[in-house]
């Protein structure tokens, strides 16, 4: 699988990220909703129902912890995305989605990967 460097070094945010970014501006909009300006769009409200139904970690200290344990894999942003937004339980799964992770430069040896799973398998337990 080829990516270009810009696509490689792109900022990208799990699902729980950009909802807790959306909560935020919509608890904002809530409170000036005096102005007609400052409606929530059905898009907007769309969106944050998205991110919230596929969010796998609610919590704002579990959102850290799992890019801060996914960042100590040297993991490209869109491959720790997909892992966080994903959740695979078995090694399989997460070679399966993001086979990069076996492949790069950097390829991860499959204890590591079960390490990193087994991580975030704790994150969502105790959240």
């Amino acid at each position: 699988m080829f990516f270009s460097s810009e696509f490689l070094k792109a900022k990208c945010l799990m699902n729980c990220e950009v909802s807790l970014i959306l909560e935020h501006k919509y608890e904002q909009l809530q409170q000036t909703s005096d102005d007609p300006m400052n409606q929530v769009s059905q898009v907007f409200e769309k969106s944050l129902q998205y991110v919230k139904r596929f969010s796998r970690y609610k919590n704002p200290d579990a959102v850290r912890q799992v890019r801060e344990i996914l960042a100590r894999y040297q993991l490209a942003e869109f491959e720790l995305c997909v892992l966080g937004n994903l959740c695979p339980e078995t090694v399989e799964e997460a070679i399966a989605m993001v086979p990069s992770i076996k492949t790069r430069g950097r390829a991860q040896d499959d204890e590591a990967i079960e390490k990193m799973l087994n991580d975030l398998s704790l994150i969502k337990k105790f959240e």
